[in-house]
């Protein structure tokens, strides 16, 4: 090989370096430039569904940063673990927003954030409901969706405790809430999903607001990420 093939070589290896130098660099800085912003945006979305099941009237952290972690399969409907955003204000417990699922739908599993309060042991108010994540079919059971009905706002400012529990069923089973024309299955699940989270809270409301805070700005945009609102 002569030197003057060896000094191209050179030269083209050099380069091809330099390039890939220049180009890690700049993928790097805007990933880092993006990262803040990216984050800001997951953010404002998961506190428009927060504030949707919780009045931003009713507390005054920042609810978005601040959860705990739980998992039950017989309340909450997945082993896998579920997101509690806790409201406070002035430092108190007011509210907590449960995020829990539905497993038997028509279609499959159906992922709901509800929002609920209590002020006296053994009785809670739902403050709202909200799906996130569903498959059900097209005008029969998505009307659980709010841009296709006004069915889950329902369950806004609804009384639980033990004994009006009978009332949280669809009318169908001898309850208070609508079933669909054709559709019983999807809000007979979700109805009872949101009873069973109530009955969570209820249970477990003081460890809720005890537990250490699991919630960071990277794993918040990480769920995010996956959920569809």
């Amino acid at each position: 090989m002569t030197k003057s093939i060896q000094h191209t070589m050179t030269k083209n290896g050099l380069i091809l370096a330099v390039f890939a130098i220049v180009t890690t660099g700049l993928i790097a800085l805007t990933y880092f430039g993006t990262k803040d912003q990216i984050a800001l945006q997951q953010q404002q979305k998961l506190l428009s569904i927060l504030n949707a099941v919780i009045d931003e009237s009713l507390y005054d952290n920042a609810i978005q940063l601040d959860c705990t972690l739980a998992t039950s399969t017989e309340l909450l409907g997945s082993n896998q673990a579920q997101h509690i955003y806790r409201a406070t204000k002035q430092g108190q417990a007011v509210a907590a927003a449960i995020e829990t699922t539905a497993p038997d739908g028509y279609s499959g599993k159906i992922q709901l954030v509800v929002g609920i309060t209590s002020s006296q042991p053994g009785t809670a108010k739902v403050t709202g409901v909200r799906t996130l994540e569903h498959k059900e079919t097209p005008g029969l059971g998505d009307k659980i969706d709010l841009r296709i009905s006004n069915w889950v706002l329902d369950f806004d400012n609804q009384i639980y405790n033990a004994e009006i529990a009978t009332n949280w069923a669809v009318k169908k089973d001898g309850g208070q809430f609508d079933q669909f024309t054709g559709a019983t299955i999807t809000p007979r699940a979700v109805v009872n999903a949101v009873k069973l989270s109530v009955e969570y809270y209820l249970a477990n409301q003081a460890a809720i607001f005890q537990a250490p805070n699991a919630c960071s700005v990277d794993n918040m945009t990480e769920k995010m990420s996956e959920s569809n609102e």
